[in-house]
């Protein structure tokens, strides 16, 4: 890969996952910032995200709600804390909107986008507070899960 970057990665804190993908950053981009495109991609399917919002602005609201396919629903809300246009995005659930503290938070997530030829080198970060929080998410599936979403992602944007 052409380029590494000083990520800062705790591997005991720490998810990670690191892929270079066909599409470029500025697709990738819009595929995160859009609510009507994040609800076709992030969640593995058959799981659907009947509801999502996005206020693009540090402070503002990124909210989800995944439904399973027996019909329950699991609301996330989190809060933006930095936006580099198609560059990195980061945000947090230990916030709500206006940094509005959430009571006990899972996790703050970085998206990293970097040109990698015609693709874009796609660096997810999840941070924990300590160790026992980094691996329930890793039991929960992260790279599997992020994985699969970021391939539906792929595939979403082949298709504008």
């Amino acid at each position: 890969m052409s380029q590494e970057p000083d990520l800062r990665i705790n591997p005991e804190l720490d998810l990670v996952l690191d892929r270079v993908v066909d599409v470029p950053p500025r697709l990738v981009w819009r595929a995160w910032t859009e609510a009507e495109q994040l609800k076709k991609w992030f969640v593995p399917r058959p799981w659907t995200i009947p509801e999502a919002s996005v206020d693009l602005r540090p402070g503002g609201m990124f909210r989800t709600v995944m439904q399973n396919p027996e019909g329950e629903r699991f609301p996330n809300e989190g809060c933006y804390l930095e936006i580099v246009p198609e560059r990195r995005l980061v945000w947090t659930d230990a916030l709500t909107e206006g940094y509005r503290p959430a009571g006990a938070g899972f996790m703050t997530a970085t998206l990293h986008l970097f040109a990698e030829g015609a693709g874009t080198r796609y660096v997810a970060v999840a941070q924990h507070a300590d160790p026992e929080t980094r691996a329930k998410h890793e039991e929960m599936g992260f790279v599997e899960g992020w994985g699969t979403c970021l391939t539906q992602l792929v595939e979403l944007v082949k298709s504008w």
